[in-house]
């Protein structure tokens, strides 16, 4: 009997070893793995060289590990694209209360005046605060998405990619827009724009002369969004907020920079 028990014993962790457990071989694959890339492509890794800014010809290297989500997207795209206010009630101006009319006299109700009532200023019953403009809900939703890459040019830190959305164009090239939670250059002078300075790569696209760029308005966001066309063989310019305004592409569903062709690139000779 107590033979067969130790050969049991025996027998039972060896046939452990040899069947791990499902959750085992779920836990050693890579986090995201298969989200939005073709499985055989893995991350994106694209290669650059600044342009049109004061230290052009920097090398820039973009890492893209996965595309946002559609729950990933629809608040960024949203707080470009706020709800109308809603209508005041109307009200009737005969036979209405005393201080209930549309100009109630200066202190009526407990939170009429700003800094008084309980709840003034910490967002309880005193005056609803004031809702954040479209710029300002955009970087506040870019902030609190995840990290989808990075950019890495010639300043200390790289930048966290927080939006990463791509599209097949008609020619068989590809359209690709990221977000950063930050400005590029924010703490150096190397990517301010060079206005009368264009890009002098010719294997990007047409540059714009020095007309364009100084015609180009340059704009003062916390974060930066970059839009970055390919052509079928992989190579391409990218453009950037540091130039133009930021608006909703709502066709592709995306955010995007304004009047794109007319804006100077700030990536030139872009290649996978």
């Amino acid at each position: 009997m107590t033979t067969r028990r130790g050969s049991f014993l025996l027998i039972f962790p060896l046939s452990l070893a040899l069947c791990p457990s499902s959750t085992h071989a779920a836990q050693s694959l890579p986090a995201g793995a298969g989200q939005n890339l073709p499985a055989a492509a893995g991350e994106i890794n694209l290669k650059a060289a600044s342009a049109n800014v004061k230290d052009s010809g920097t090398p820039v290297r973009v890492r893209i590990t996965r595309w946002s989500t559609d729950e990933e997207r629809n608040p960024i795209i949203a707080a470009l694209t706020p709800a109308p206010p809603a209508a005041a009630p109307a009200r009737a101006a005969a036979g209405a209360p005393a201080g209930t009319g549309p100009n109630p006299p200066a202190g009526a109700g407990r939170g009429a005046a700003a800094g008084r009532g309980r709840g003034a200023g910490r967002g309880g019953r005193g005056d609803a605060a004031a809702p954040l403009s479209p710029i300002a809900a955009l970087t506040a939703a870019i902030g609190k998405g995840p990290t989808l890459g990075y950019i890495w040019t010639n300043d200390i830190t790289g930048y966290s990619i927080k939006y990463a959305y791509h599209a097949a164009t008609p020619d068989g090239g590809e359209r690709i827009v990221l977000a950063t939670d930050r400005r590029l250059g924010a703490y150096t002078a190397g990517w301010q724009p060079a206005a009368g300075r264009p890009a002098a790569d010719a294997s990007a696209a047409p540059a714009l002369g020095a007309e364009a760029l100084a015609k180009a308005a340059p704009t003062d966001y916390d974060f930066t969004l970059i839009e970055i066309r390919l052509d079928s063989k992989g190579v391409g310019e990218g453009k950037a907020s540091l130039m133009t305004k930021v608006i909703v592409d709502n066709e592709a569903r995306t955010i995007a920079l304004d009047n794109y062709a007319a804006t100077p690139a700030i990536f030139q000779n872009v290649k996978r």
